[in-house]
């Protein structure tokens, strides 16, 4: 194993991804990360009451066979090989996912209208550049439904007003589906499964976090290690601990906002564009419960402004063993954000709210037996594609290009990436170090 002096900041999927090809290519690397524990976004934590919580809900839906087969091969085969069931609560109906095709169980009005629209926005042409999110929603679902159903979701996860989004996020991520398809799911209850996610895995023990651990002994990582400062000159990493360590490439998942003021010589324009670009903040909240019986879903989505938490899922349905024999667990998303939605109360301050709201949606009894609760703060959760993003990031890039800072993962590229995606980016992140190491 050659000693290149590569270092990797974050132990998450995308700095797991880069320090993987290194050690494939036969190169070392030493990683870093501030936390006391590995795994970044794809921790998992196991509590002392049996419950075990992901740090936010995560599965591996890959189409791809090689990273298949290294998730496989790093849990030594045992996994979960699930169907997803997705469903909506909207304002005391239980709609199937996605809403758009599934009308089924909302007001005959409310439907009515929608359908309507729909037939309306389909005699138009789809805006080809719409000029943000909204524009985009009502061009393809109607108005009614657009302004009813994903801005109001995509408000309480994103923060911010359907116009100030951008749409270079969306991919695959809402469906489009056809008037044939809008009618019957209005008509009948049962419908075909179209959502994008038809099957996913997840490690059978230990949580997602089992599908990294193999990872962590291809690098050599050090924990309890914040980044304070980075000299790109000198070529210098100065963490929080008072250690100063010497690099000849450096790749990084730190979140730019975060990453940017600790760059010695960053320019005020580059520090400007930073600065404007935004991310989530998600408390999530877990809850065990004395049975596993009270949802026929693997994550819910939640449309309700009133309601506290955006997301729901359910761990125990996608492993029994993150639960003790018998019991059920939820893990609610509550999001916010310094740009939009700042947070103002402590994490533990929501776990009684969601509780109650559990109860109000009809999920959890007033008398439910509760045997773990707790709320942990993700500080970074999810990339803001507000319409600010488009102009700055561009900005950021260019400059951490020019001083050789590599940058991977969902915070680096600041793009909405899948764990499968961040792992893959990181991976691209080491074969760019590689290639400019071949060429000097």
């Amino acid at each position: 194993m050659s000693d290149e002096n590569i270092i990797i900041l974050g132990s998450g999927m995308a700095g797991l991804g880069a320090a993987h090809h290194l050690h494939g290519a036969g190169v070392s690397s030493r990683m870093y990360d501030k936390n006391a524990f590995p795994g970044g976004h794809t921790a998992t934590f196991a509590h002392d009451s049996g419950f075990i919580f992901d740090d936010g809900p995560h599965i591996s839906f890959s189409k791809d066979p090689r990273i298949q087969d290294l998730f496989a091969s790093n849990v030594g085969g045992k996994y979960e090989k699930l169907q997803a069931y997705v469903n909506n609560y909207y304002h005391g109906a239980w709609v199937k996912h996605p809403a758009q095709a599934n009308l089924h169980n909302l007001p005959d009005e409310l439907k009515t209208q929608c359908i309507l629209d729909f037939i309306e926005a389909s005699k138009q042409e789809v805006v080809e550049k719409p000029a943000n999110y909204l524009e985009w929603l009502i061009s393809v679902f109607g108005e009614t439904f657009g302004t009813h159903f994903p801005a109001v979701y995509g408000k309480k996860y994103h923060t911010v007003d359907a116009d100030q989004m951008s749409t270079v996020w969306m991919g695959p991520r809402l469906y489009r589906p056809s008037m044939e398809e809008v009618i019957r799911g209005a008509v009948f209850a049962e419908t075909p499964d179209v959502h994008y996610i038809t099957d996913f895995r997840y490690p059978t023990e230990g949580g997602f976090i089992s599908y990294l651990k193999p990872f962590m002994e291809k690098t050599d990582l050090h924990l309890d290690h914040k980044v304070v400062a980075i000299d790109p000159v000198a070529k210098t990493v100065r963490f929080e601990n008072g250690v100063t360590e010497s690099y000849d490439k450096l790749i990084s998942s730190i979140p730019l906002p975060d990453l940017i003021p600790m760059v010695k010589g960053a320019p005020q324009s580059v520090l400007d564009a930073a600065a404007k670009l935004a991310c989530t903040t998600c408390v999530t909240v877990n809850i065990g419960l004395a049975r596993d019986d009270f949802t026929p879903a693997t994550w819910t989505y939640i449309y309700d402004e009133d309601i506290v938490f955006t997301r729901l899922s359910f761990p125990h349905k996608m492993s029994t063993k993150t639960c003790p024999p018998g019991c059920g667990s939820v893990q609610a998303e509550c999001y916010y954000s310094n740009k939009y939605r700042p947070l103002d109360v402590a994490p533990e301050d929501l776990i009684q709210p969601v509780i109650d709201d559990l109860v109000k949606i009809g999920l959890i009894t007033e008398d439910e037996e509760i045997l773990h609760k707790d709320a942990r703060l993700i500080t970074h959760a999810n990339i803001i594609f507000d319409l600010d993003r488009e102009e700055a990031l561009p900005i950021v890039h260019k400059w951490l290009d020019e001083v050789g800072i590599t940058y991977v993962g969902r915070f680096g590229e600041w793009g909405y990436q899948w764990t499968d995606e961040a792992f893959k980016s990181g991976e691209r992140g080491a074969r760019t170090v590689l290639e400019t190491l071949q060429a000097v």
